[in-house]
């Protein structure tokens, strides 16, 4: 279909539009549902059904044949048009800022993967889980992209679900305690740093000075984080070791966290988890579908070591 085409604003059109976010979940060369199931899902006649299935036809999208009682079959899909009618128009994801070599590979890989999908995909950049959350509860992004920590208490408390999950050190590399150059872990009073809008950070800090009763927090971002230890106003931090290199300027020590509770956050945290809403189901089971993870992981990998300049 090129430029505006008014009979997808009809009733049959209109199906049409519904048809195409339910045909994006099916791969060609598959027997498609009965038109009496697809009329049900959709709300609708079988009639309005039929013709959905001609306009879809007529525009490109879609190819079928009827091979008699085995049923109708999807013979070739073209996803970008199938998306373009569909309504669902540009999916946006709220990504962390790009400030490591790790995160413009995720970001190169996500683009890269979305665009290989036949799917509109735009990223835009937000510091802080938070703020990330509330842009997609509010309905700004379609997408959210944090770690698969911060996913899973999130799907616990909001109407979100779970995208994909990226597997481990595709979030960050590791995280590790940064002490200041001579500090001591076991001074009483320790002045830890945390960041007030990451909770992965403040999580995996608690967590790392558990029982300590001693501890004094200081509220942080990972830009204060260097005038902080050079000014003496704080000891210690747990931090993502992507973020932190670099930005303490004090040669401090690099130690690894403690117990295994902690090391098991940290692996959680280290995997890049994507979010949607669940009143948007349907569109997110086609990015499911649709979108190759490999390929995400794989150019990350490769912006990671050098061969592929970040792209997004």
């Amino acid at each position: 279909m090129n430029g505006f085409d008014e009979r997808f604003l009809t009733r049959n059109g209109l199906a049409a539009r519904q048809l195409a976010v339910l045909l994006l979940n099916h791969e060609p060369d598959t027997r498609l549902p009965r038109v009496r199931d697809f009329a049900e899902e959709l709300g609708c006649g079988n009639g309005t059904v039929q013709a959905a299935l001609r306009l879809l036809e007529e525009s490109g999208a879609i190819e079928t044949a009827a091979r008699g009682h085995l049923g109708t079959f999807l013979v070739r899909s073209e996803r970008f048009t199938l998306w373009r009618l569909s309504g669902l128009g540009t999916l946006l994801a709220a990504m962390p800022l790009p400030y490591s070599r790790r995160y413009e590979g995720l970001a190169t890989g996500l683009r890269t993967a979305f665009e290989e999908a036949g799917t509109p995909f735009a990223i835009t950049f937000m510091r802080g889980a938070g703020a990330r959350t509330t842009a997609l509860l509010e309905g700004k992004v379609d997408l959210v992209v944090l770690s698969r920590f911060a996913a899973d208490r999130l799907i616990e408390e909001h109407p979100v679900e779970l995208v994909a999950d990226l597997g481990p050190a595709t979030y960050v590399g590791a995280h590790g305690l940064l002490l200041r150059e001579g500090a001591s872990l076991d001074a009483p009073g320790l002045r830890v740093a945390v960041d007030p809008t990451s909770e992965d950070q403040r999580m995996l800090a608690e967590r790392a000075f558990a029982g300590r009763t001693d501890i004094e927090w200081v509220e942080s971002s990972y830009m204060q984080l260097r005038g902080l230890f050079a000014q003496n106003l704080a000891d210690a931090t747990v931090w993502n070791l992507d973020e932190a290199q670099g930005r303490t300027g004090m040669g401090g020590e690099v130690l690894p966290l403690g117990d295994e509770v902690t090391r098991e956050l940290s692996l959680r945290n280290s995997s890049a988890a994507i979010i949607g809403r669940t009143e948007g189901a349907k569109a997110l089971s086609a990015v499911r579908d649709a979108v190759d993870l490999s390929t995400v992981t794989s150019l990350q990998a490769e912006v990671l070591r050098g061969e592929r300049v970040p792209s997004y």
